[in-house]
């Protein structure tokens, strides 16, 4: 499967006498994971975050055959009981399914595979397969009760869209438990900050730009996740068009929102992972609204046509990057 590299440059400017720094990657999740932990007790943290998320991507694995979330898509409609994480992801992706509206939802996974993005083999599904696949994808079915999971038989669930979140979100928990004070964890597109850099300034975070190489702002942070949805991350291409891996619910079809990349920023990493799809997919006009009766995170959001525009909370805490100084940027106010 293809490898996917972590999606923002994360840029540091160390000065002076430093704690050491001790760095490690892992593959996991299907993408490239980088853990960078400052401090004497760095070498063990790093071990316990490699194997921490291997044992939770055993859990949330759509394709392993052992995983438990394998199990639940393949139950035929029984309750399947599963361990607390799994049950707690499930539970907290499915409020965001009901507080997006079903922008986001996790049981879009049928119509990922159509589309070829687990196996590779990219195809474009006939207009009768997509009217198939969009009246099986309904969250609203998904049964949760005293860690037991329901499904009817054919509908599977996908934790694609908020895994990668939670789990940073979970080693940064730990991390800190086990006394560290600095470190960012670089999740595939998905950044999760433990307090401050050595210096104590904050952690600077570039987003890319997504019709390119380099990125097009840097986001000042402090012990927050910074995650990034786009159609330039896992896509193909077919007759000059772009097909990319971030469905819309109701066609089951890649989402034609404007939008070419969406990054939230917030203190939980589940839900800056789930907004990030859930936004792509409303558009620009509707994820302005969303973002103004939902005062815990802030956005950046990228349209096709190169606009650049930020929620007021990432006013002063954001640069454009060399290059990218021209460019105008809307700040989206309450």
């Amino acid at each position: 499967m293809r490898k996917l590299f972590p999606l923002f440059l994360c840029i540091f400017l160390l000065t002076g006498c430093q704690p050491q720094a001790y760095s490690s990657q892992t593959f996991a999740m299907d993408t490239l994971m980088q853990f960078t932990i400052y401090g004497r007790n760095g070498q063990e943290a790093l071990a316990h975050a490699s194997a921490r998320i291997q044992a939770l991507e055993q859990l949330f694995s759509v394709t392993r055959t052992q995983s438990e979330t394998y199990a639940v898509n393949h139950a035929r409609g029984e309750w399947t009981a599963v361990p607390e994480e799994l049950y707690e992801l499930a539970a907290r992706t499915l409020d965001l399914c009901r507080e997006t509206g079903g922008a986001l939802d996790l049981t879009a996974y049928p119509a990922v595979r159509a589309w070829g993005f687990t196996t590779g083999e990219y195809r474009v599904p006939d207009a009768e397969t997509l009217e198939e696949l969009a009246a099986c994808i309904d969250y609203s079915r998904v049964e949760l009760e005293e860690n037991r999971i329901r499904l009817p038989d054919g509908m599977e669930l996908d934790f694609g869209a908020t895994a990668k979140g939670y789990a940073g979100e979970v080693l940064a928990r730990e991390l800190r438990e086990m006394g560290v004070e600095c470190a960012i964890l670089s999740l595939g597109g998905n950044v999760q900050t433990i307090g401050s850099r050595p210096t104590g300034d904050p952690w600077r975070v570039g987003v890319q730009d997504p019709e390119g190489e380099d990125y097009l702002l840097v986001l000042s942070v402090v012990d927050q996740a910074v995650v990034t949805s786009g159609g330039y991350q896992r896509f193909f291409e077919e007759n000059g068009l772009r097909y990319w891996h971030i469905m819309d619910p109701d066609t089951a079809a890649p989402a034609r929102s404007g939008l070419s990349s969406v990054t939230i920023v917030g203190d939980s990493g589940t839900l800056c992972d789930g907004l990030s799809t859930a936004l792509f997919v409303m558009g620009r006009e509707e994820a302005a609204a969303y973002w103004r009766a939902h005062p815990e995170f802030e956005a950046v959001l990228v349209s096709e046509d190169g606009s650049i525009a930020v929620t007021e909370g990432l006013e002063d805490r954001f640069v454009l990057n060399t290059g990218y100084e021209d460019r105008d940027v809307e700040v989206i106010r309450r």
